[in-house]
C-alpha cells in the first residue's frame, strides 16, 4: 500500500484547467425551395443530367460564443439544355463554442459546424428530389476541411499581395 503513487497537489496550467467547451444548441432548415422550371417536358426526356452542386457557408455571432451557422446548398440539374430542377437549401444550426484561439474558433465555425449540418441538408436535399419524382439523387459526402484550408490559404496569399502592393506605393525611405 505505502508504494502506490499519491496524487500530486501541484497546481495544473490555467490553460489545462480551462477545457474548450463546444456544445450543438440546435439544429433546424432555414430555407427551402424547389423548382422545376420546365415541367412536364423536363419528364418526357431520356434522364441524362448534369449536376452542379454549390456550397456556401454563412456563420452570424449571436451573443458572446453562440453563434449560427447556415450552410446553402444549392443543386441544378440540367437534362438536354433545360433546367429540369432547382433545389436550394439553407441548413442552420447554433452552437456554443468556448473560449479557445481564433484560428481554432475559425476552424471549428468554417469546417466543424458545416460538417455537421451537411447530412441534414443532403437528406433535406434527397428528399425534395424525391418529392419532385426525379431519380433518386444521393450528393457525395463533402470536405469541409480541405474547402476551410483552401479558403484560408487564399486569405493568406490576398493578404500578402496586398501588403507587397501597399509596400510598392509608399514613398521610398529618405536615409537621414
Amino acid at each position: 500500500m505505502a508504494d502506490e503513487p499519491q496524487p500530486q497537489d501541484e497546481p495544473q496550467d490555467a490553460q489545462q484547467q480551462q477545457e474548450v467547451q463546444f456544445n450543438v444548441q440546435r439544429i433546424y432548415t432555414k430555407d427551402i425551395s424547389f423548382e422545376t422550371p420546365n415541367s412536364p417536358s423536363a419528364f418526357q426526356k431520356e434522364w441524362k443530367p448534369e449536376i452542379k452542386l454549390d456550397i456556401d457557408t454563412r456563420t452570424q455571432e449571436l451573443s458572446a460564443n453562440l453563434f449560427e451557422v447556415t450552410l446553402s446548398v444549392t443543386v441544378t440539374a440540367t437534362n438536354d439544355g433545360d433546367t429540369a430542377f432547382l433545389c436550394e437549401v439553407q441548413q442552420a444550426g447554433i452552437f456554443a463554442i468556448g473560449e479557445m484561439p481564433a484560428n481554432n474558433k475559425a476552424h471549428m465555425l468554417g469546417s466543424y459546424c458545416p460538417n455537421l449540418l451537411f447530412p441534414y441538408a443532403r437528406e433535406t436535399v434527397s428528399n425534395l428530389v424525391n418529392r419532385g419524382t426525379f431519380p433518386v439523387l444521393n450528393l457525395a459526402p463533402v470536405n469541409f476541411d480541405a474547402i476551410f484550408t483552401q479558403y484560408v490559404q487564399k486569405r493568406q496569399e490576398e493578404a500578402a499581395k496586398q501588403a507587397l502592393e501597399s509596400d510598392d506605393n509608399a514613398p521610398p525611405k529618405l536615409d537621414s
